[in-house]
């Protein structure tokens, strides 16, 4: 690939994006839409109202069916090639997740303060939660986002690959602005499964979700490693989940 065809001093060099030209193997679109079946039936899995079994470990299913009935999916497709949105995690990434996940965080709340001032905003329903919890639940709220974020990621990175692909080869779109249209419209989308989550508030999901999801995907087109960018993900909610603690037990004190 011409080194023109990469966005300057953002994408790694040597690596590209797998699947959308053929390589390490080629998808057909109606493989994309079996694959865009798997990120559908995960999210379902995730948001129906379903009373696990298990008790505390039971919220534990629909976080872990998340990620894993999509990448199950693409591994029935693609069964020797379905790793390739995956890659190394050394030093380097490890420096590129905290460093995201800090920035994102930075951006995030501030588009959430400018649109707060221009409009109503509603909380985060399962953080206001958190305060509320013990310190086994408070445990087991966090290790649960683990799955559940890197969940998130992959319902982010399939249909980004997805769109890339339909853009360059459906409709002749050259590799750049591919690029830029999967990533906008992904964040769109991003945005707009937080509805729910959200108090179907519009605004707040496609401008404060939506800029946060724009961020959280640069580390993926940096790198084409799913890693960083779930470790990037995992940071910005963890921090912004133990000030929420921090918060509250500040209230307390009060």
């Amino acid at each position: 690939m011409p080194d023109n065809d990469r966005i300057a001093r953002l994408e790694d060099q040597g690596r590209d994006f797998p699947y959308y030209n053929g390589l390490p193997v080629p998808l057909s679109a109606r493989q994309w839409l079996l694959v865009l079946a798997g990120v559908v039936a995960g999210f379902v899995a995730l948001v129906l109202p379903i009373t696990w079994p298990g008790g505390m470990f039971g919220q534990f299913i629909p976080a872990v069916l998340l990620p894993c009935i999509p990448l199950a999916v693409l591994a029935f497709i693609v069964p020797h090639d379905w790793k390739a949105i995956f890659g190394k995690v050394g030093g380097r990434e490890l420096r590129l997740m905290l460093g995201f996940g800090l920035l994102n965080l930075v951006v995030s709340m501030t588009v959430g303060v400018i649109v707060h001032a221009l409009t109503e905003v509603t909380p985060n329903a399962s953080a206001a939660q958190l305060a509320g919890l013990d310190a086994a639940g408070r445990v087991a709220f966090f290790a649960k986002t683990i799955p559940q974020l890197f969940g998130e990621e992959v319902i982010t990175i399939l249909p980004f690959l997805a769109v890339m692909q339909l853009l360059s080869k459906g409709f002749g779109v050259g590799r750049k602005s591919a690029l830029v249209g999967a990533w906008l419209v992904t964040s769109l989308l991003f945005g707009l499964i937080h509805l729910p989550t959200y108090g179907w508030n519009v605004v707040q999901c496609i401008v404060v979700i939506g800029s946060a999801r724009l961020m959280l995907t640069l580390p993926w087109i940096m790198t084409k490693n799913i890693w960083v960018s779930t470790g990037a993900h995992i940071v910005n909610d963890w921090v912004l989940f133990s000030m929420v603690l921090l918060g509250a037990s500040l209230a307390g004190k009060g």
